[in-house]
């Protein structure tokens, strides 16, 4: 039987929550490599500040906040190059949604709103959307638009020292997952 995967991301955001938050446990997530910005196709994925202590929630939680973690590397390189990317909301939709720790750590980690839609699954509503368009039985791009709705803005609230040090903590990770 397949669990409802809203119900899952739920809970690994409570599994997340019990860990040590101050345990630093990093995951790079270089399963295949690493991938923008960091460009290293030879890295692969590790655990880093494992003690005899760490357990399933600091597993859990370090998976989750390596998603912020890579979305503020793209973030920041992002407003490298386009000076458009400073007053960001970032819209997320997927499965992992779901886990209301999870949006709160990412706009934590970016420092910006993170707005979750009613519709978790926007991707696929998407690609929906493109066949009915092409078939010519869905509304033009504007009209579909207008149909997306907020459920729930994430803002900041992490202590500015805190982002800092939990990304000092990330980049060191990353820089020691490196093959350069």
């Amino acid at each position: 039987m397949r669990a409802d995967r809203k119900q899952v991301a739920a809970d690994a955001g409570k599994l997340a929550q019990e860990a040590d938050p101050e345990s630093g446990v990093y995951l790079v997530p270089a399963f295949v490599g690493l991938g923008a910005p960091w460009w290293d196709a030879h890295a692969r994925g590790a655990l880093y500040g494992l003690t005899r202590n760490s357990g399933p929630s600091d597993f859990t939680r370090a998976a989750l906040e390596s998603v912020a973690y890579q979305t503020h590397d793209l973030l920041s390189a992002m407003r490298k190059d386009w000076k458009g990317a400073r007053d960001t909301v970032l819209r997320v939709d997927g499965g992992m949604v779901a886990s209301d720790w999870t949006m709160q750590f990412l706009s934590d980690i970016l420092d910006v709103p993170v707005d979750r839609p009613t519709i978790l699954e926007t991707t696929a509503l998407g690609a929906a959307w493109l066949a009915g368009w092409k078939a010519g039985v869905w509304p033009d791009m504007k009209r579909f638009s207008k149909r997306w709705a907020l459920d729930r803005q994430f803002n900041s609230s992490m202590d500015l020292a805190l982002r800092k040090r939990k990304l000092a903590g990330w980049r060191e990770a990353v820089e020691r997952t490196l093959s350069r």
